[in-house]
């Protein structure tokens, strides 16, 4: 898989302090179609996110992209943004090689932000790994899409509510989650999530009863001959978690609400694999860094 050629790259400055006192930073990514593929034309990092040389899977058009925090995790008063642009005919996707962590804050909150534009013609993929937020974090984090004329879009976001396995909950702290998606400035989804540790609608059976993992995919456009079988797919991959399927007017949306990361990965991976054939009619390739 070999690397694509950067045609412009600016060094990492000192990273800045946040409001807070935490780090501040930044990463720009621009992606261009040169020929029969897309490259990775324009990057520019402050401070600790970066990205590796772009990735080609042997017959995927797309450039696969992995997005790099070394820290590994982000504390009270960190902001973390990431802006990333598609030209027209081009087609990237964007993952990150691990989970995320939002470790216990004595207050101050994190803040992370994706702003994704995507051109007419042009394809993005936003497919990271979890969040894990620990027992006392508190963070906010907001996705937005920007999709003009035919752009297309597939994203996923899955949150982790403590660390159940280590016999921590999630009783304090606080995370707001927001994903917006326009299309020429209309809205197409807009969904807020506001949890706190330990409130009643983290346990109510009309919240998240008691679960700890939950997490949202969606596709715009329409695929009325793939819902049938992606239903049957996610209901077939269900083990002690929830999965269920929507089609809406412009959008389709997965969800799950469970207590395994890995069992919503898996099963947001399933149903990539045919969403993307059905919405595109390109097949699905995972990320090498997927199997690592």
């Amino acid at each position: 898989m070999a690397p694509a050629r950067l045609s412009r790259v600016e060094p990492a400055s000192s990273p800045r302090h946040g409001a807070a006192g935490g780090w501040a930073a930044s990463l720009s990514l621009g992606f261009s179609a040169r020929g029969a593929r897309t490259v990775l034309a324009r990057r520019s990092h402050q401070g600790p996110l970066q990205v590796q040389r772009p990735f080609y899977p042997p017959g995927e058009r797309a450039c696969h992209v992995y997005i790099l925090h070394p820290p590994g995790g982000v504390v009270g008063g960190d902001s973390l943004a990431l802006r990333a642009q598609v030209e027209p005919g081009a087609h990237a996707l964007l993952t990150t090689p691990a989970a995320g962590k939002l470790y216990r804050s004595d207050g101050a909150s994190a803040q992370l932000s994706q702003e994704l534009s995507v051109a007419g013609g042009a394809w993005l993929e936003w497919l990271p790994q979890e969040t894990i937020a620990f027992d006392g974090a508190h963070a906010a984090s907001c996705t937005r899409v920007e999709l003009s004329g035919s752009a297309g879009f597939i994203g996923w976001e899955i949150l982790c509510l403590g660390r159940p396995a280590a016999g921590e909950t999630y009783a304090r702290g606080a995370f707001t989650q927001r994903f917006e998606i326009r299309r020429n400035g209309t809205p197409l989804w807009w969904e807020r999530n506001a949890l706190t540790g330990a409130a009643p609608a983290l346990h109510a059976p009309w919240g998240l009863a008691g679960r700890s993992v939950v997490a949202t995919l969606v596709a715009v456009g329409r695929a009325p001959q793939a819902l049938a079988g992606l239903r049957e797919l996610l209901n077939a991959s269900r083990a002690s978690g929830e999965f269920s399927v929507s089609q809406l007017r412009e959008v389709l949306v997965c969800r799950y609400l469970g207590d395994s990361a890995e069992q919503a990965r898996a099963g947001f991976t399933d149903a990539w694999r045919l969403l993307r054939p059905a919405l595109w009619g390109v097949e699905a390739t995972p990320p090498r860094i997927w199997a690592t």
